[in-house]
């Protein structure tokens, strides 16, 4: 593929992107500005005309603050005074409006979350659009500069025109003339078919792990809005479960962002001369604080190993392994740390936990996206936390070797 194609695809895949982007955050903006404003309005509205029986624009209406002892500000009084009755009301609003704005705030943020995850699923959903188009007109260009006869295009167009639309349809030429189209084109087909069922895959599995959490805080913001005012048992527990919710969707998008930009190369290592007796003592130090429910053991190599590698990213790759042995083990359990070099004389980073373990069908599929074994859902997690390890280690040249029995425990290491 040609770098001209590839700039003109970047190009048109930002405008597309961002102008859908840019339309969605000014929608965003002013349908946020309306609520903020029309729901204490309307809340306003319902308490004078039950103090007062009507609406009117002769009402007098103010706004004060009223200061404490220090000359803070304590509370927002609103008065109104009906015109016709001389009948004043007066609405205290900072907790009701306290409450509101908490609600509102989530919402808002949940929804511009939503964009930031929608706008690198735009540039994706684009890229994978046009990228078989940019290869097809590379491999068009090469067809150009091909000495054929009329007979020979004639073929390739008659073959591909009668191409079945079945998902394991190639296309077959018979001529030894065009075995390297034939081979190009079928090559590009079967990209084309696992672009489309892994992005299929990917929307439905990120759809599923943000379903449940958009709904719980949709569910206690109803709360809020119904009982939440003057209940604070309510209050209370809504905030709560809003701020776990919204904690936990945080870090899902912030996972799905991470592997995005991976597909689209955007993450580079910055890598380093790195000590892997220092990065997993440091690894091990952190379970210490962190994790006090389990036994931390860390075996040093002798002597130290030291790679080339991104310090931060190979860190992260460990602290997943570690975090999920540290969910499929029992408390009191042990968990070890392992650095050194293997029969082939390759160095490697290693973490065995005496969990739950895994099945043979269970390891071959681990490292897949939001793939997450049956004895596994009743952990909490996202299935992400192992497949960016993997892009990790794989960024590094390195693989990993698993050996797990169920009930027994699960050792994995990382080979670079």
């Amino acid at each position: 593929m040609s770098s001209v194609p590839n700039k003109s695809m970047n190009s048109i895949t930002q405008k597309l992107a961002a102008g859908r982007a840019g339309r969605a955050l000014a929608r965003l903006f002013f349908r946020a500005l309306f609520l903020l404003i029309l729901i204490p309005a309307a809340y306003l509205a319902v308490r004078e005309h039950t103090a007062f029986g009507h609406l009117s624009f002769k009402t007098e209406r103010e706004f004060a603050i009223e200061r404490d002892a220090e000359g803070k500000p304590a509370e927002l009084l609103y008065t109104a005074k009906d015109a016709e009755s001389s009948t004043e009301l007066q609405v205290r609003m900072w907790s009701g409006l306290r409450v509101w704005l908490i609600v509102w705030g989530v919402l808002t943020g949940l929804r511009f979350i939503g964009l930031l995850f929608a706008y690198q699923a735009e540039k994706e959903r684009v890229r994978k659009i046009l990228a078989p188009l940019n290869e097809l007109a590379a491999q068009a260009e090469a067809l150009s500069q091909m000495e054929f006869g009329e007979d020979k295009y004639r073929l390739i167009e008659d073959a591909v025109s009668h191409l079945d639309a079945d998902e394991n349809a190639s296309l077959h030429l018979d001529d030894s003339d065009l075995a390297g189209v034939e081979a190009a084109i079928n090559n590009l087909l079967t990209r084309i078919r696992e672009s489309n069922r892994q992005q299929a895959r990917f929307v439905n599995d990120a759809s599923h792990e943000l379903r449940t959490p958009i709904a719980v805080i949709s569910g206690y913001a109803d709360m809020l809005a119904r009982w939440g005012k003057d209940d604070e048992t309510v209050l209370n527990e809504s905030i709560a479960a809003i701020q776990t919710e919204t904690q936990r969707m945080k870090h899902l998008v912030e996972q799905l962002l991470f592997l995005a930009r991976g597909d689209a190369g955007r993450t580079q290592l910055q890598k380093e001369d790195v000590s892997l007796n220092a990065l997993m003592r440091e690894a091990y130090e952190e379970s210490l604080m962190i994790d006090e429910a389990h036994v931390y053991r860390f075996t040093e190599a002798d002597p130290d190993i030291t790679v080339q590698a991104d310090p931060g990213l190979l860190k992260q790759a460990v602290r997943i392994l570690l975090d999920n042995a540290a969910k499929y083990t029992a408390a009191g359990d042990e968990i070890l740390l392992k650095t050194g070099r293997d029969d082939a004389g390759r160095p490697f980073l290693q973490v065995q936990d005496s969990g739950i373990g895994m099945a043979r069908a269970d390891v071959e599929h681990m490292f897949e996206r939001f793939y997450r074994a049956d004895e596994a859902r009743s952990v909490e997690g996202t299935g992400l936390g192992l497949s960016i390890a993997k892009w990790i280690i794989d960024k590094h040249g390195g693989h990993f070797e698993v050996l797990s029995r169920e009930d027994i425990g699960t050792r994995i290491r990382i080979v670079l």
